[in-house]
């Protein structure tokens, strides 16, 4: 029984940290620390999990937009991805990382907090009866929302996908 108070507690300190808006103080005001991992350390990741990745250059120069790089890519994106992938059960194929050529932000492409989805119906269908729709983005992408607080924007031709935590879906 004790086991399973302590097992409890460490969930409950997890989800606090994994939460949207979680911040580490770094010396900077609501800094957040985030782990950084190469385009090596990304694809042996989605290579475990089974998720794929392409790119129109057939390429993964991250300063050639026509690539598909996952340089710089935030270790909890990638997290997110297999849970997505594991969660799912879909085929799971990323056509955008951190390459330039996506809007700018702080919770950007670049920045390594999204990757792009290919479009396709078994996870578009996951998407939309798992996660709570939110509405059109300001560019008129529909948009539905995970418990873990990431954000699936349809964008006609791809899911644009933005985790802001842990490694949820």
């Amino acid at each position: 029984m004790k086991l399973r108070s302590v097992l409890t507690a460490q969930a409950l300190v997890l989800g606090a940290l994994c939460a949207p808006g979680f911040g580490v103080l770094t010396g900077a005001t609501d800094a957040f620390a985030v782990t950084k991992i190469s385009h090596v350390t990304a694809t042996s990741m989605f290579r475990e999990a089974g998720i794929t990745w392409s790119s129109s250059g057939n390429c993964s120069d991250r300063s050639n937009p026509t690539c598909t790089s996952f340089e710089q890519l935030n270790l909890e994106t990638a997290q997110g991805a297999q849970t997505l992938k594991r969660a799912s059960g879909c085929p799971l194929n990323i056509t955008g990382g951190t390459e330039t050529g996506h809007a700018s932000g702080t919770y950007s492409h670049w920045n390594g907090y999204k990757l792009d989805y290919s479009k396709y119906t078994c996870i578009g269908d996951y998407i939309k009866s798992t996660f709570t729709y939110i509405g059109p983005r300001g560019d008129g992408a529909l948009q539905w929302r995970s418990g873990a607080g990431n954000v699936y924007a349809d964008e006609g031709n791809h899911w644009d996908v933005t985790y802001y935590n842990c490694g949820g879906c």
